[in-house]
């Protein structure tokens, strides 16, 4: 059972932690405007683009990580995304931050990309090992 939580808490801490730290390097390189300014669709699409990438990678490391039955562990990673997305849609609707659209995608795209992660990691995991030439 702990094995199977830290799979899920893995994946959740890999995908904030990456996205954050993308995010302040695109501010910091002016990338992004300031914090205090809301972004545009362009920067938004931009944004959820990584964060598709980000969080399939995320998935992949969950589902590695179970100790079995890792496609489930990666849509609980996805709930858990789909979870996180609607709270993200709920605090800032009306703050500004940017389009609406994009927190929704994000909250949409959680279940997909999870699967998506978990998918490599199976077809990855069945793909015959190659054998190194003597």
């Amino acid at each position: 059972m702990i094995k199977s939580v830290w799979a899920v808490v893995a994946g959740v801490l890999f995908i904030i932690v990456v996205t954050t730290v993308v995010d302040i390097v695109l501010h910091v390189t002016h990338v992004f405007p300031p914090m205090n300014q809301p972004i545009n669709d362009s920067l938004a699409l931009l944004a959820t683009s990584y964060r598709i990438v980000i969080s399939v990678c995320g998935a992949w490391l969950t589902a590695r990580l179970a100790p079995n039955q890792p496609m489930e562990h990666a849509m609980i990673l996805g709930l858990v995304g789909v979870i996180l997305g609607l709270i993200g849609v709920v605090a800032t609707w009306n703050l500004g931050l940017g389009p609406r659209w994009y927190p929704i995608a994000l909250a949409v795209l959680a279940i997909p990309q999870c699967w998506l992660g978990g998918k490599i990691h199976e077809m990855r995991r069945a793909a015959p090992t190659r054998s190194r030439p003597a």
